[in-house]
């Protein structure tokens, strides 16, 4: 499972998704249906999510009320932001539509 910081118009989220690339049409659709048509994207290592996250992380990865391909762990902006540094994001993915 990917570990991944959108930077959204409305400022970071934290997700999980089973999607191999965040290009894949299936994740933008998925994207869109939220609201979210444009964004940066950053990979994650997901053992360092799963740390800083702990339990929290167990509870949205077993919540069978969500599906398994895109599941929100934090939509706090203020905490995506401050709780990673830049050294530890991935290279970035930008998409616009068009």
């Amino acid at each position: 499972m990917k570990s991944v910081i959108i930077f959204t118009g409305t400022g970071p989220i934290l997700i999980l998704t089973t999607y191999s690339s965040l290009t894949d049409p299936g994740f933008i659709e998925k994207l869109a249906v939220k609201g979210i048509k444009k964004f940066i994207a950053y990979e994650l290592n997901p053992g360092l999510v799963k740390a800083k996250y702990g339990s929290l992380y167990d509870t949205i990865m077993n919540d069978v009320k969500q599906t398994d391909d895109l599941r929100v762990l934090d939509y706090n902006g203020h905490n995506v932001f401050y709780n990673f540094t830049f050294s530890e994001l991935g290279e970035p993915v930008l998409y616009e539509p068009g």
